[in-house]
This record gives C-alpha cells, sequence and structure tokens, in this order.
C-alpha cells in the first residue's frame, strides 16, 4: 500500500478526516497537491478500507465488524466501458454504488463495476450471461495477468473496452475478440505495445432492469 494511503487510513480510524477539504486533508500527510489526494482515497475507497460519505462530508475506516455485520457488499461505479468501438474514455471517479448481496458474490479488494456500453459482447457468457448495452460488469482489478479467453478490461490509448483475450505467442499478438450477433473485427495488439493493458477480468454481469415491466 503506497505510505500516503496508509496514513489516510490510520486518520480515517479516529475520524480526523471528516469535514476536510482535500487540500486540508493534505496537509495532514504532507501532500500539497489536492489531486493525489483524492486519488489515494479513491483507492482506498476501492480496496474496500473506506466508506466516503460525500454529503455529510464523512470519511471512516471499514471494520472487519462492519463487513461482517452487513448482508451487502458495495461496489464502487466507475464510468463506463465500450462494448463496441473503442471511444469511452476511461475512467476513474467513483459515479455511485452497487450494493449486492454478499450470498450472491464474494467479498474482495479490488473489485469495481462498469457500466457496459453498445453490443459487441452480446454473446459473450459470463457465469452463463451475456454482457448487454446497459448491463453492469464486475472487474477484478487484481487479475492484470489473463489467460486466453478471459474477459478482461482492456485500456488502449486511455480508451476502455471489454473483449475476450486471446494471447498468440507463436505469432507475438494480443487478439481482443468480440463476440455479437454483429460480425466485428478483433482488435489485433503487439504484447509490448506500451499504450495498452489489461486492468481487469471480468468476474460477474449485473443484468438490466426491465422497468416496463408487463409481458413482452
Amino acid at each position: 500500500m503506497h505510505p500516503d494511503q496508509e496514513k489516510l487510513a490510520r486518520l480515517a480510524s479516529d475520524n480526523s478526516l471528516n469535514g476536510k477539504s482535500l487540500r486540508e486533508i493534505g496537509e495532514l500527510i504532507g501532500e500539497t497537491h489536492p489531486q493525489k489526494v483524492k486519488h489515494h482515497l479513491q483507492q482506498l475507497e476501492q480496496k474496500g478500507l473506506i466508506e466516503i460519505d460525500r454529503e455529510k462530508g464523512i470519511i471512516r475506516r471499514v471494520t472487519s465488524e462492519m463487513k461482517s455485520s452487513s448482508s451487502l457488499i458495495s461496489i464502487p461505479i466507475l464510468g463506463s466501458a465500450d462494448c463496441g468501438p473503442a471511444s469511452v474514455f476511461a475512467e476513474e471517479s467513483i459515479q455511485g454504488y452497487l450494493k449486492i448481496s454478499a450470498r450472491l458474490l464474494k467479498a474482495k479488494s479490488g473489485l469495481f463495476a462498469l457500466k457496459a456500453v453498445g453490443s459487441s459482447m452480446n454473446r459473450s457468457s459470463i457465469q452463463g450471461k451475456n454482457i448487454e448495452d446497459g448491463d453492469y460488469v464486475i472487474i477484478d482489478s487484481e487479475h492484470i495477468s489473463p489467460e486466453t479467453n478471459d474477459y478482461v478490461l482492456s485500456i488502449i490509448d486511455g480508451v476502455c473496452n471489454i473483449k475476450r483475450i486471446v494471447i498468440d505467442q507463436e505469432n507475438h499478438l494480443i487478439l481482443l475478440l468480440s463476440e455479437s450477433s454483429i460480425d466485428l473485427p478483433p482488435i489485433v495488439i503487439h504484447p509490448e505495445e506500451i499504450q495498452y493493458f489489461v486492468n481487469g477480468k471480468v468476474i460477474e454481469v449485473i443484468k438490466r432492469s426491465n422497468q416496463r415491466g408487463g409481458n413482452h
């Protein structure tokens, strides 16, 4: 863990961060850049080590008692990911939380959610579910060394997308494949391409709800 994150976690344990601005929090840990403070707080939040109530200005350390007493886990939503052409920029700002029963998904650090945009993965199968426009995908960010046929979140030139990965070691290529009702070409990447990296593995899909109701 980054030293600044360790300091923030300790301060959150005794409520020393409550009601303070990013600049004031930075002064407590010797960091002069508010955006770096924001980044470290978001990292702690994503790891499930702190909770932030932005309306009330409360930042508190998540204890083992709090985790064990709750039947729901909170997964931060970090924006959108393309299931089509790679045109949605990667984001790290938390836009909300998915509340999911601990019976449905095991709590662990490094999980976050993205809202799928597009239809290029509508014939995929993650835990028996495909990815359609508007679904939420759960990403395990600790899985950054994928195996062939894993579904991954890729970042290419600062743009994120979800694809099935094929690692072609013989030809020194990485293929990112769509699984769609539409015929789409693969994205072909050189393994040493510096503008490309895997940001996690797709482990679950939360299907969008049909809010219209009734029979179809």
